[in-house]
């Protein structure tokens, strides 16, 4: 679930993960577009427009990653400690070919905080409760000043715990996904 802010009043919908720009001959780049580093996405091409006018919050109850052991991967669903449901920051657009209409986003992405550190070393921007509206605001803003607010966002404290490998597979979307190994 996805809320962008169409200049009017903000609108809930379904957007495809992996950002597939207007101006894309192919949607298959979408598949390589699903993350976009905030340090530099108002520097790139693919983004500095969509951050100045088209920023979306992405809902969710949790995020995966997969921390690196010694013998392979450890999948970890990882949560907003206080917080049912929070949102990613995002960016959206609307590819248009042969009649055909995509609406996708990208999530926003850092360095990972002090947490974050043990599990992975980028992790996903989740925008304060009271700072949402604030990054969807229709006005257009300069794509720099867009970045700079993302750079001061304050992380709300995380938990984790380690899920089955049965979550590594796009196909399962059941309650298997989020059952805890302990």
């Amino acid at each position: 679930m996805a809320i962008i802010h169409d200049g009017k009043e903000k609108r809930a919908g379904y957007l495809r993960w992996g950002l597939v720009p207007s101006w894309a001959k192919d949607e298959k780049i979408g598949y390589k577009m699903i993350n976009a580093r905030s340090e530099t996405v108002h520097e790139k091409p693919s983004f500095k427009n969509l951050l100045a006018r088209k920023r979306c919050l992405i809902i969710a109850d949790s995020f995966y990653e997969w921390k690196k052991l010694a013998q392979g991967k450890q999948a970890k669903r990882i949560q907003v400690k206080k917080r049912k449901l929070f949102a990613f920051a995002g960016l959206w657009d609307k590819w248009v070919q042969d009649e055909r209409e995509l609406f996708t986003c990208t999530i926003l992405t850092k360095d990972s905080n002090e947490y974050m550190q043990n599990i992975h070393h980028r992790m996903p921007i989740i925008l304060p409760k009271n700072q949402e509206d604030e990054w969807i605001k229709p006005q257009k803003v300069k794509a720099a000043g867009a970045q700079q607010f993302l750079e001061r966002i304050k992380v709300d404290p995380f938990t984790a715990y380690d899920v089955s490998e049965y979550v590594n597979a796009a196909r399962n979307n059941d309650e298997k996904c989020i059952a805890s190994l302990v």
